[in-house]
């Protein structure tokens, strides 16, 4: 028997990944609605209630609007938006932080996909906080790159238009008043007592993105080498499918010294590099900001939801 799914904003970036990574797979099946019909209320409702599971791949109020369209207990959702993140009645979709996580995905019928910078962020941050290595009071910064796509399809048109800016062709620094719309989440999951520094850039490519956590190994809770944290993150992935710590140093992953931030795209794969010294400490996560930092992760979910292999279409 298929699985009923609806996406509830198909014509998004993300809806548009999610509805796409589904055209090879017979276990599916994809509602569609009325184009005219889309943004009625009711039968948009009626869509969600009839599926076994919803994709909510809208703007944070019309996703709270959605959800609350749910009538039917045996309907899960998948929000896609920035909305339930936060929210301690949904579960935080990110499977790999924690047997918990995986096991509270598996049994929910509310998952909040985690944003693209915040699941490079956690991905670093989480595993040191769980370790004790990060004092409660340390001040956390956030560096990261990305390409276009997660600018959702207004950057898009930008970017292509042939009306583009010389500075579009340029890597561009913004959220400079540290409001960007992940910060919350990125403080909320990974327990931490004050909110992150963080400074994203987006660049002159589609997609693939890298997150870059510095470390002062003097502010510490205790004196750490970059083998001591090459360990601990081993450890806390050792066996995922999807996330791999790679060698100490990325030496082998990375002959020129250089990390390049689109090397996943098309994947939902994610790379943990630790580098530096005695003194600095460099950690990096490298994936596809509509991968695992979106679309992927958002089936992934899916599939763990559905008791079935957490990589079925995304390989």
């Amino acid at each position: 028997m298929k699985t009923r799914v609806f996406i509830d904003g198909k014509e998004g970036t993300t809806g548009l990944q999610i509805y796409e990574r589904f055209q090879n797979r017979n276990d599916v099946e994809i509602m569609l609605i009325d184009e005219e019909k889309r943004k009625d209320v009711n039968e948009r409702a009626k869509m969600i209630n009839s599926s076994d599971i919803t994709f909510l791949c809208l703007p944070d109020a019309a996703a709270i609007e959605a959800a609350s369209l749910c009538t039917n207990p045996d309907v899960r959702i998948i929000d896609a938006s920035t909305a339930h993140r936060t929210n301690p009645a949904w579960d935080y979709g990110f499977p790999e932080l924690s047997e918990k996580h995986r096991e509270n995905i598996r049994n929910s019928k509310r998952v909040a996909n985690p944003g693209c910078y915040a699941s490079g962020f956690i991905s670093l941050v989480y595993p040191l906080v769980k370790a004790g290595v990060l004092p409660e009071d340390y001040p956390v910064t956030c560096h990261a790159v990305s390409g276009y796509s997660g600018g959702g399809k207004k950057m898009i048109a930008a970017m292509e238009s042939e009306n583009k800016t010389k500075e579009m062709y340029s890597p561009r620094q913004y959220a400079l008043g540290q409001k960007h719309k992940h910060i919350p989440e990125m403080q909320a999951v990974c327990g931490l007592k004050y909110k992150p520094m963080f400074n994203p850039i987006v660049d002159d490519y589609y997609n693939g993105m890298v997150v870059s956590v510095p470390l002062v190994t003097r502010c510490l809770t205790k004196k750490y080498t970059p083998e001591n944290i090459h360990e601990i993150m081993a450890e806390h992935y050792l066996g995922q499918h999807f996330v791999k710590v790679m060698e100490l140093g990325g030496t082998e992953t990375l002959p020129d010294g250089f990390i390049a931030a689109n090397t996943l795209a098309g994947t939902n794969n994610m790379q943990i590099f630790v580098c530096g010294n005695e003194d600095q400490i460099l950690l990096m996560s490298r994936f596809d900001n509509l991968g695992k930092g979106a679309s992927g992760a958002a089936i992934q979910n899916m599939n763990i939801m559905l008791g079935i292999n957490e990589a079925m279409g995304l390989e």
